[in-house]
């Protein structure tokens, strides 16, 4: 596979813990504001356009992109950021409470997405797809970093663990205390060593980011298109992101909460959950499943374990896109009881990701009054690559990565 030095665009030192910020996707307009109005060098200004207005803008508006373009261009000119004066590789390390993980951050290329060389597990929603192309359109710059990771393989993990001994060029804790360090490869001999052990990697797989890549390539075709001298080697043809070792990252569970029991009772609903499930009232509140096939669910204030007949799995055993637990859930209580047919757009469920602990379920039933939580054992790193390989596309929000990488610390200028 491909790895790619490039001249990143990144915060000096004294600036990089107040322009990182988390990925676009997984704040707020409102939250990403208020962070903005208290700290004015974080990267929202750039990433999330509509922070810079003070009444409600479309993100993707002309008006809108000006503004963060120019935002963009204000953190070179004040010298918040700069860029390499060489091609690099950087090693971005982060040390959470309870794991670590060192990538390589690097470009990726378009041509080995498109001949499904980079593995996708989830579908992309057009509308989310278009706004961040006009983005890196507008801009002329992708601005966030794709998550990637490869089978891990001993000789690349020593590789980039021996770069970790140098000093570091950054070294914070961010906001959730997540340590953030990044070291800078500018030797050409490691450089190059480096590429050569990639070459060994038979594919890289897409852990989130599915819409940030799946821009950057269109953005490829479309500039490619209109360039007669066309030779491939352009920037616009690397995507910007950072592949990690497969056994370093930790999936978390993605719970799931819906607002209604589609005009059934309570007793109603856990007859027809009984055709699929084993049910009993959970041992302990809140329950998490300690095991795959296994889920916990919160209904009219009382925790229920739910495990999945055999007869179900026997059905689907041999596919690995069905059998996995979000796939389940999806098929036999989502859709075929509660006529959730779409989730990525039917308004009557919710999504909470696993960091943010069962409680987060409770609080949606008891406080905001939606009918019923489920809580999921965490889809395997394993699982996503063997749907991946498969060719097949697991349901949406199947995985919850964590920690998120930072945006703000390096950009790819295109």
């Amino acid at each position: 596979m491909t790895v790619r030095p490039f001249r990143a665009l990144r915060p000096k030192k004294d600036f990089v813990a107040r322009v990182a910020v988390k990925p676009y996707d997984v704040v707020s307009s409102e939250e990403a504001r208020k962070i903005v109005l208290s700290n004015p060098l974080a990267f929202y200004k750039v990433t999330k356009p509509e922070v810079n207005f003070d009444e409600p803008v479309d993100p993707s508006s002309d008006e809108a992109l000006e503004v963060a373009k120019r935002n963009l261009q204000r953190y070179t000119e004040d010298g918040i950021l700069f860029q390499d004066d060489q091609d690099c590789f950087y090693v971005y390390k982060q040390i959470s409470h309870d794991h670590t993980q060192t990538g390589l951050v690097a470009t990726f290329s378009v041509r080995e997405y498109l001949e499904s060389k980079i593995k996708k597990h989830e579908l992309t929603r057009k509308d989310k797809e278009e706004e961040r192309v006009k983005h890196i359109e507008y801009l002329g710059a992708q601005t966030g970093l794709v998550f990637l990771f490869y089978r891990a393989e001993g000789r690349l993990n020593e590789l980039l663990d021996s770069i970790t001994q140098a000093e570091p060029e950054y070294d914070f804790v961010d906001e959730d205390g997540v340590r953030q360090i990044v070291y800078v490869v500018k030797d050409r001999s490691k450089i190059e060593e480096i590429e050569r052990a990639f070459e060994e990697v038979p594919a890289f797989y897409i852990a989130d980011g599915h819409h940030r890549a799946a821009a950057a390539v269109t953005v490829a075709q479309r500039m490619a298109s209109r360039n007669p001298n066309h030779t491939g080697l352009e920037e616009y043809n690397y995507f910007v992101g950072v592949v990690f070792p497969h056994d370093q990252l930790k999936i978390y569970d993605y719970n799931r909460i819906v607002k209604d029991l589609n005009g059934l009772t309570a007793d109603q609903f856990l007859n027809r959950l009984e055709r699929v499930f084993n049910v009993e009232v959970a041992p302990v509140r809140p329950y998490r499943p300690k095991e795959k096939h296994e889920f916990g669910m919160f209904l009219n204030n009382v925790w229920y374990r739910l495990k999945v007949k055999d007869s179900v799995l026997h059905e689907v055993k041999t596919d690995p896109t069905a059998i996995l637990d979000v796939s389940i859930l999806q098929r036999e209580v989502l859709d075929k009881i509660l006529n959730i047919k779409d989730p990525r757009r039917d308004k009557r469920i919710d999504f909470v990701g696993g960091v943010h602990g069962l409680n987060a379920l409770e609080d949606y039933v008891l406080r905001k009054g939606w009918a019923v939580a489920f809580a999921l054992y965490p889809t395997s790193i394993e699982e996503l690559m063997n749907v991946s390989d498969a060719g097949l596309i697991m349901p949406p929000k199947s995985t919850w990565f964590e920690p998120k990488l930072k945006s703000g610390l390096f950009v790819h200028l295109i």
